[in-house]
């Protein structure tokens, strides 16, 4: 059995202006689709990190109070 030797087709300046431009489009569409994730991600850790700071100070304002700030107690004796 004889291998025989792949006939390659020679591209026309048409066609490679073509492909080239291809590339180019697909190649915008990868940066866009890059940029698109880029801001999505910094936008929700935004968005994460504000949540969590309102969540601290609610927290922070719920604690109970330290010793030296807490008003005195003071105890009704029933009559």
């Amino acid at each position: 059995m004889m291998t025989q030797t792949p006939r390659f087709h020679q591209l026309t300046q048409p066609e490679l202006a073509t492909r080239k431009r291809r590339n180019v489009w697909i190649a915008l569409g990868l940066v866009a689709f890059m940029v698109l994730l880029f801001t999505t991600t910094f936008l929700r850790m935004m968005q994460n990190q504000k949540a969590a700071r309102e969540a601290n100070a609610a927290i922070t304002a719920a604690a109970p109070q330290s010793p030296s700030t807490a008003p005195t107690p003071t105890m009704e004796v029933a009559p």
